[in-house]
């Protein structure tokens, strides 16, 4: 038997899978609660209600999971970094997609992103030697976005190749820049 809890948690499951496709595919202005509500099975205000506005249901379907912790060895870095980027390019778009179209029409949503990167940067910056390390840090970043960008967004040539074949040209490109 099914509690409410449970219930409610599937439901919310739902709509947030819903958004996600639908802010990934059409945006923030061009997405409704109506055509969430229609796509994840429920009612226009149930989703009103677990989520209270269409800017709180966007900014939970378009935030960007956390990486872990970024720690060890220059080397241990860089294999952290390029696991994690593997996942990335592997993962269902959804997220990153709403994430990114969000970033281009809503400044909020650009700076979470902007956050998020620059947390992790520093974070990788602290442990890199020498002082150049928030510059690499830095093209580290800007390496990931672009390829997340160009793989799930923009969806360049050659980007649309298996994870660990654009890893295999893209990893390299990490370890030089975290134990350079």
């Amino acid at each position: 038997m099914t509690t409410r809890v449970e219930q409610r948690q599937r439901t919310e499951t739902r709509i947030l899978a819903a958004a996600r496709r639908l802010f990934g595919e059409h945006g923030y202005d061009r997405t409704t609660i109506r055509a969430i509500a229609t796509a994840a099975g429920s009612d226009p205000g149930l989703v009103m209600r677990y989520f209270g506005s269409k800017e709180k249901l966007f900014a939970q379907a378009a935030a960007i999971p956390a990486d872990g912790p970024v720690e060890g060895s220059p080397e241990q870095i860089a294999e952290q970094l390029t696991a994690g980027l593997t996942q990335k390019l592997a993962d269902d778009p959804a997220v990153a997609l709403a994430a990114l179209r969000a970033m281009f029409s809503h400044p909020e949503a650009a700076d979470e992103v902007r956050s998020a990167i620059t947390a992790q940067q520093r974070q990788v910056a602290e442990q890199l030697p020498r002082e150049d390390a928030v510059l690499r840090s830095g093209v580290i970043g800007a390496l990931t976005l672009g390829l997340v960008i160009g793989r799930h967004l923009v969806r360049l040539d050659g980007l649309d190749a298996d994870p660990d074949e654009v890893m295999a040209v893209a990893g390299p490109l990490i370890t030089a820049l975290t134990t350079a």
